[in-house]
């Protein structure tokens, strides 16, 4: 099999399920952002993240290939894909409030850095960020599953938790920002 289909090669793809769509299509910036965030995972994971990192991590990539076929899917195909669930925003939770638990309690903002686990967790916090920005505005014209939206935002805030955590565990102290 080709790696190369020349399918594309005039600006326009195709969805799971087959319609054709332009590559400037907002879903395309949403699952393309996810999955260029999968891509920055895997920066994370080569730069000695902790074996808890590493664990959640794994974890993470193969659900962001579940929300890229989720966001790639529009709701009305009768395609068989899995799609983001509850389940998957609660697991997030609960790796939140695991992480949390083992922090100092947050009393100022941090600017970005520390190891290179966690600096690139700070930057795959904004790539998710992007993402869910994409994945709102592509709601608001078309039908996308709730959950998709909420399991970014959640995602977020466990890169933050985990940038943290990577700090910790690593002997450096968060750079608190100074007005």
């Amino acid at each position: 099999m080709k790696i190369y289909t020349k399918k594309g090669d005039e600006g326009r793809t195709a969805l799971f399920g087959g319609t054709p769509i332009e590559k400037h299509h907002i879903r395309l910036h949403a699952y393309g952002t996810v999955d260029e965030l999968n891509s920055v995972l895997g920066v994370v994971l080569a730069h000695s993240a902790s074996e808890t990192g590493i664990q959640i991590l794994s974890t993470i990539q193969n659900q962001l290939f579940t929300l890229g076929a989720d966001l790639a899917t529009p709701l009305s195909k009768k395609d068989k894909v899995e799609r983001i669930s509850s389940s998957h925003i609660q697991m997030l939770e609960s790796w939140i409030d695991e992480l949390d638990e083992k922090l100092p309690p947050l009393t100022a903002f941090i600017l970005p850095g520390g190891t290179l686990a966690a600096a690139t967790l700070h930057l795959a916090r904004t790539v998710c960020r992007r993402a869910e920005r994409y994945t709102v505005e592509l709601k608001s014209g078309e039908a996308v599953n709730d959950e998709t939206v909420i399991y970014l935002n959640r995602l977020s805030d466990l890169f933050f938790v985990m940038a943290r955590y990577e700090n910790q565990h690593g002997g450096i102290a968060d750079t608190k920002w100074k007005s």
